[in-house]
């Protein structure tokens, strides 16, 4: 087995080969830089999208689950997987710069999405405590209600869970998207279509990304 200092040489190796191939230090700055504007602008977009007025859904699931705040386990299940999931990044560059498109397109795609279907929140939705997700947003105490369709919570799960390849990471995964996805639910965040939905623009963006990546 090698030590750490020959995993890390190797790691510094394979980074080192990638950043030279100019297609791959292309694509990683662009989107990087593209991902980079994005994310600022976000604090604006949102507050545009909470002024305006939305439809409320009438979704046969929400209204037969009492609405619990469960905060912390979708904070904890979030935050622990994106510490697993840049903890292979890291390792693989090839891997790090297809969730890095990936990612891009999931972030373009919602804005074009919200944009496209506004919605009102769900009835009995209790606000997430997410201090690290609310920067996005806009201030740490700032929460987004109109930010449904297609569920960001599920579709950042989902994508991670099909970026990994390792087994034991796609299992970790797997079951963490399975858990967001109903959490979110119970805890009336989003509609049941806006969670059911992001599976499918996700699978769509993870496959868009792997291809942009590769190419």
């Amino acid at each position: 087995m090698m030590d750490r200092q020959e995993i890390n040489k190797t790691l510094a190796l394979s980074w080192k080969t990638a950043w030279a191939k100019p297609a791959f230090r292309q694509k990683t700055i662009v989107g990087s830089a593209l991902l980079l504007c994005i994310l600022t602008s976000f604090p604006k977009f949102f507050a545009f999208i909470e002024l305006r007025s939305g439809i409320v859904l009438n979704d046969w699931v929400l209204a037969r689950i009492p609405a619990i705040d469960l905060s912390i386990p979708i904070f904890v299940i979030i935050w622990s997987t994106a510490l697993l999931l840049i903890y292979h990044l890291l390792k693989s560059p090839l891997l790090f710069l297809q969730f890095l498109l990936s990612f891009l397109l999931l972030c373009i795609s919602r804005i074009i999405s919200i944009s496209v279907f506004p919605l009102d929140p769900p009835i009995g939705l209790i606000e997430l405590k997410d201090p690290i997700s609310s920067i996005f947003y806009g201030g740490t105490n700032v929460f987004i209600k109109k930010d449904l369709f297609y569920s960001g919570h599920t579709a950042t799960q989902f994508l991670m869970f099909l970026t990994l390849i390792g087994k034991k990471e796609k299992i970790i995964t797997g079951i963490t998207t399975l858990f967001i996805s109903i959490l979110v639910l119970i805890q009336h965040i989003h509609y049941t279509i806006d969670v059911i939905a992001a599976y499918f623009f996700t699978y769509a963006i993870y496959l868009a990304g792997k291809k942009i990546a590769a190419g």
